[in-house]
């Protein structure tokens, strides 16, 4: 296999640290986060970032689409499990994992690219792929949605007690706090298997995500 250019290499680990910085700090400063403080924390010059992308909105596009690529590699990795369940497990902890919904506070702030949307798309299907799969193995509990399991990756991502820690510098605590959101989202799962008693309420509208962007 042909490696990498280092200046296309160089520019994936930055993709990487803007993704992750960008997920930091939009968890504090929301919508209004700067590029400043995005490339500050990722370790990456502010002049060379404005080479790259011509403008805030551009840059967040971008990480709107690889961020959309991450859930689209879950999905993926989820549906290679031959266990359904096991592969609904995979898919849901993963996405909590990486903060999937973390971007959310850019919702109708930018523009949608043809990428973000064809991304998105995908992700969509794949997730109802995986429900359907679910719901066929029996292991699955019946009124529960594709969209449901998508708001609740994106509930238990947000305000990780994780990184919270890692802001303080509390790194002591970093291992316990991790375990203890590895059983949060065990109990949230729990709560997706069959035999439970009926979800309150109307089940979500198949387009509720995307209409916020």
């Amino acid at each position: 296999m042909a490696r990498k250019a280092p200046r296309h290499a160089e520019a994936e680990r930055n993709d990487r640290a803007l993704l992750e910085a960008a997920k930091k700090v939009l968890a504090v400063d929301g919508a209004h986060a700067s590029v400043a403080a995005i490339a500050a924390r990722a370790g990456v010059g502010i002049a060379s970032l404005y080479r790259r992308y011509r403008t805030k909105d551009e840059l967040f596009q971008h990480l709107c689409a690889l961020s959309l690529g991450r859930w689209i590699q879950a999905a993926e990795e989820a549906l290679a499990h031959e266990d359904p369940w096991e592969g609904l497990v995979h898919y849901v902890t993963a996405a909590v994992e990486f903060s999937a919904g973390a971007l959310g506070p850019l919702a109708g702030t930018i523009a949608v690219t043809d990428e973000m949307a064809e991304k998105f798309t995908s992700s969509v299907e794949l997730t109802r792929a995986l429900v359907a799969r679910a719901h066929e193995a029996g292991v699955l509990r019946a009124d529960a949605t594709a969209v449901d399991v998508s708001l609740l990756i994106e509930q238990l991502g947000k305000a990780s007690l994780v990184e919270q820690f890692e802001r303080q510098g509390r790194t002591d605590l970093v291992d316990a706090a991790s375990s203890a959101r590895r059983r949060t989202i065990a109990i949230a799962l729990d709560g997706l298997r069959a035999g439970h008693d009926p979800l309150p309420g109307r089940p979500p509208a198949p387009d509720l995500l995307a209409e916020r962007w």
